[in-house]
């Protein structure tokens, strides 16, 4: 049986931060805002969204991600530390006024039906090496460190989600890969992206020489 998500949801809006089901997100709460929507979460469901700001003003993109509050503590200062579960992806059908500090957001799940699913019967093993064997080479051509061996102990809808959410891509190509509905799309998608980089890269390189 599929679980029941609320259709009103309380949406804290960030740029330049993407967030997928089954990844965590640490966030340092200080706003007064945002400070409200946490305890009343904490309140009730524990549950609230996350979504990107479209460059840092008021709008926001339309597909982000529903999270729960799985680790929650307050600070000496008045700060709160919590650590978001992604669950599924959400679509925003309309922001709905509302008196409290916050903003709140009609919303559906439909189109991520997957998310919530564990199948990845359809995804080709030839692909996920692929990527991993692309991401390992853009990671280090980026002077990133990753755990490769950890992230291949995560479930495969993990490690891709995992990716997507940590390579160094532009936020809007984030957002692209969080709009992706299946786990082979997003493969290929974020396949393409890198191998963009690695190729501009290259090219950059043997153009300098």
């Amino acid at each position: 049986m599929k679980p029941e998500f609320p259709k009103l949801i309380p949406i804290f809006p960030l740029s330049g931060v993407i967030y997928f089901p089954k990844t965590n997100l640490p966030l340092n709460i200080f706003e007064k805002r945002y400070l409200s929507l946490i305890n009343d979460a904490m309140k009730t469901n524990k549950l609230m969204g996350m979504v990107q700001s479209i460059r840092g003003g008021e709008e926001v993109y339309k597909v982000g991600c529903l999270g729960k509050i799985s680790d929650f503590r307050k600070s000496e200062d008045g700060r709160i530390i919590v650590n978001l579960t992604g669950l599924t992806r959400f679509e925003i059908k309309q922001e709905i006024s509302s008196p409290k500090l916050y903003r709140e957001f009609d919303v559906q799940y439909e189109k991520f039906g997957s998310d919530i699913e564990i199948n990845t019967n359809d995804l080709k093993k030839s692909d996920l090496d692929l990527l991993f064997e692309k991401s390992k080479d853009f990671f280090k051509r980026s002077g990133l460190m990753l755990n490769w061996k950890e992230l291949e102990k995560l479930d495969q809808d993990q490690q891709i989600n995992t990716l997507a959410m940590i390579s160094p891509i532009s936020n809007e190509e984030k957002q692209k890969l969080l709009e992706t509905v299946t786990l082979n799309e997003k493969i290929q998608t974020l396949s393409s992206i890198i191998e963009f980089y690695l190729y501009e890269r290259i090219t950059d390189k043997t153009t300098i020489q």
